[in-house]
């Protein structure tokens, strides 16, 4: 299978920008998800719902090229009525996107909503995760290194939550409701000093609100 997306909007080496991103369908390639606008809870937003659970559910935003800098969302993530408890309302960011020949290659960070508040502290410590496709996946990760590429952050399914994202190099900080230090660090972001596009991220049986996108440059 082709995934078609184009990238036309490149951030310069040495340059800086911040630029608000307007999220809307007609501007996203969608891969296994239907993405529609909506407003919710208070925000106009889209909506991005998958549809194949054994597949990459992704909407690549169009006419974005990104390498380091910093990356703010708004994200509401919560299980789809009548799905398996074990989906966690899976819902982050991808970047630094390359398609190469039928693969999508990414960096992720991702959060599992229904974990924040569990009762459980050991699922709570799985409440923020990365990951790197295709190679790395959140399995992967956890057998190898158990707690070193997840971490804990309060949220509630279905309520908004702000995610910042500093990326410089092979490195990545993912601070959550404007707190003022990271929830996650990656040291050894997989994919190297590389860029790539952006991509609204949902993992299986996910009802997912996305909104306020803005993207700075350094």
């Amino acid at each position: 299978m082709k995934y078609l997306f184009t990238v036309l909007f490149l951030s310069t080496i040495g340059a800086s920008f911040s630029q608000s991103i307007k999220l809307l369908p007609e501007k996203m390639d969608a891969v296994n998800v239907k993405v529609s606008e909506a407003t919710y809870k208070g925000k106009k937003a889209v909506s991005v719902i998958g549809n194949n659970y054994n597949a990459e559910e992704l909407a690549i935003i169009k006419d974005i090229m990104f390498k380091n800098g910093t990356i703010e969302l708004d994200v509401s993530g919560d299980r789809l009525p009548g799905t398996d408890t074990n989906f966690r309302g899976f819902i982050g960011l991808a970047f630094r996107l390359q398609h190469e020949k039928d693969t999508l290659k990414y960096e992720c960070l991702y959060l599992r909503p229904t974990l924040g508040r569990d009762e459980d502290q050991l699922r709570r410590n799985h409440s923020t995760q990365y990951i790197s496709a295709p190679y790395f996946p959140w399995q992967l990760l956890r057998n190898e290194t158990p707690g070193l590429y997840e971490s804990y952050a309060d949220m509630i399914p279905g309520e908004w939550t702000h995610l910042k994202i500093i990326v410089e190099g092979q490195r990545a900080w993912l601070y959550i409701n404007n707190a003022s230090q990271p929830t996650l660090i990656v040291n050894d972001l997989k994919l190297g000093n590389s860029k790539g596009a952006l991509a609204l991220w949902i993992g299986p049986g996910t009802d997912g609100y996305f909104a306020n996108l803005k993207i700075s440059s350094h």
